[in-house]
């Protein structure tokens, strides 16, 4: 009855209140409330849920050139799956993506918080220099990838310049076609971009620590190392696993940088899941594989954003408890 009232009223109650009042009356819904949301819903269902749903069912189908024009497609059930649990390449993709992730996870992190812990000291100029340290995660990840794809280049690239300016190689190194550099050029490009973020929410979790807690401790004859794993890592405990778990989404999911830098290459040395779906569905025009090897990247992504929505409510839930 009230949301009746109100779009009765005229459209001075709010912008575009006679637009909602037409369709409320054409509509006849009995929460009018549901309308503003309706936008939002369609979206996602058009964009989100209509493309994961229709993915499935591709994997769930031999879809090749040569089955793409028809109108039914061969329903082959779990097949596709079955299939690419024996694909060597799948696995090496697999391991691969967990390296780079697991190693990129492990340094920024490390940085990100030895640079957090340093800028949250005072001096002069500490915000704009921190400032300066996020130019990297603003950059898109494609121009960031071209430069250090140029910069890794064995003749003209600057690394290996500067490493034979320092007498620490004598000959350049073929960072991105030799199957014992590739990934790691990948992981030392990744690290790069995600410090700042790292830097950032840990700077953000450090600010949040009353600094009365070390003044006590100060008092009790704590010194800075004490100090550092009795206050600041128990203080900043929900600040780090939510750095970790969105790193990881983050980081897991990687395509740009890789399809940049390697393409996967040298002899699936780098080869990551996203990757691997963009060969298997558009070089080698095996539609349904790739949705399959798609999937599989979506279901640990979607178990690791439950992951990180259960420590958002733990740490909620704790925080009302207090």
């Amino acid at each position: 009855m009230g949301w009746e009232i109100l779009f009765s009223q005229s459209s001075t109650v709010f912008p575009g209140a006679w637009k909602m009042r037409t369709v409320y009356k054409l509509l006849k819904v009995r929460n009018p409330g549901i309308l503003y949301v309706l936008p939002a819903l369609l979206f996602m269902l058009f964009f989100i849920a209509y493309p994961i749903i229709s993915n499935i069912i591709l994997s769930m189908q031999e879809v090749t050139v040569m089955t793409l024009a028809r109108p039914q497609k061969p329903f082959i059930g779990l097949d596709n799956y079955l299939q690419l649990l024996q694909d060597d390449v799948l696995v090496l993709s697999i391991f691969n993506t967990l390296l780079f992730t697991i190693a990129s996870l492990i340094f920024q992190f490390i940085i990100g918080l030895l640079l957090a812990l340093f800028f949250n000291t005072d001096f002069p100029t500490a915000k704009p220099i921190r400032g300066l340290l996020l130019i990297p995660w603003m950059i898109p990840i494609t121009v960031t990838a071209l430069m250090f794809k140029f910069m890794f280049t064995s003749n003209v690239g600057i690394i290996n310049q500067l490493l034979i300016a320092v007498n620490i190689i004598k000959n350049p190194i073929d960072w991105l076609t030799s199957t014992n550099t590739a990934m790691a050029a990948l992981i030392f490009t990744n690290i790069w971009i995600g410090i700042p973020f790292n830097m950032i929410l840990l700077s953000v979790g450090l600010t949040s620590i009353p600094k009365e807690l070390y003044e006590s401790a100060s008092i009790d004859g704590a010194n800075r190392t004490q100090s550092f794993f009795q206050i600041t890592l128990p203080m900043l405990k929900s600040t780090i696993e939510s750095v970790l778990i969105l790193g990881f989404i983050y980081t897991f999911k990687v395509f740009d940088l890789v399809f940049v830098m390697t393409g996967g290459g040298p002899v699936n040395t780098t080869q990551v899941l996203s990757t691997y779906s963009y060969k298997l569905s558009f070089s080698l025009f095996r539609y349904s594989d790739g949705a399959a090897v798609a999937n599989i990247l979506f279901v640990i992504l979607f178990i690791a954003s439950l992951l990180y929505l259960k420590f958002i409510n733990a740490n909620k839930t704790g925080y009302g408890n207090e």
